[in-house]
């Protein structure tokens, strides 16, 4: 799933950009909500290229390719609707119930990079630059999304969010980062196993006081 650029009036379908394309993740299918920025009028989103099966990289180029019937939800969210966290986004997003998944590639926008001759991106791709790209994404993403410092970003990072290649074949290869929601929603553990139960053996007045009770308040930052 994609959007055109405003850059190219035609552009190759293969390497995947800003807006989408090609990202080959295995992971975007049913239940998932994907974002992308749009950059001409009307969106013009294409679907295409599905999978009934597929590794992390499709190393050798194709998936088990099969065509697809789906009932799709589509969504605007303009400007004036935006939170913090989707004014920086300037790659494919997607989420679940309990993840977001950050996009990153060799190249945000290959398109400038080699506006001239965007097939280049074919013999420049790299990993490395990827992984850099993705990294750099994230910390972006959930310092906007979380209100963290970026050294709280990078600390979040290396704890807990898990990096895996998507595609070593499209170019403009990708790198994608798994966010789990859960490190955000408080740090609340439910304690197991059974209390054990004392009678005081003093008799004495119930007390009034009730137990004072910790309270978390979240907020949420909305453009105007």
């Amino acid at each position: 799933m994609g959007l055109p650029p405003a850059s190219h009036d035609a552009v190759d379908s293969i390497p995947p950009m800003v807006t989408g394309g090609n990202l080959d993740n295995k992971r975007i299918g049913k239940g998932m909500i994907m974002y992308y920025p749009v950059a001409v009028e009307g969106a013009l989103i294409s679907m295409g290229d599905a999978h009934t099966a597929q590794g992390d990289s499709e190393l050798d180029g194709t998936g088990i390719e099969t065509s697809i019937t789906g009932d799709f939800k589509l969504s605007v969210i303009s400007a004036s609707q935006f939170e913090d966290w989707h004014a920086i986004i300037d790659f494919p997003l997607g989420e679940t119930d309990s993840e977001y998944i950050v996009h990153g590639f060799t190249e945000t926008n290959y398109l400038e990079t080699y506006a001239e001759n965007p097939g280049d991106i074919y013999s420049n791709s790299s990993i490395d630059k990827a992984m850099k790209n993705c990294y750099t994404q994230t910390r972006k993403f959930v310092m906007a999304k979380w209100g963290l410092t970026e050294i709280e970003a990078t600390t979040v990072i290396t704890q807990g969010i898990d990096f895996a290649m998507t595609q070593l074949v499209d170019g403009n290869w990708g790198v994608h980062a798994v966010v789990p929601k859960v490190i955000f929603e408080g740090g609340k553990k439910k304690k197991g196993g059974k209390k054990k139960k004392t009678k005081s053996t003093k008799p004495g007045p119930k007390s009034s006081k009730k137990p004072k009770m910790k309270k978390t308040k979240i907020k949420k930052l909305l453009r105007n």
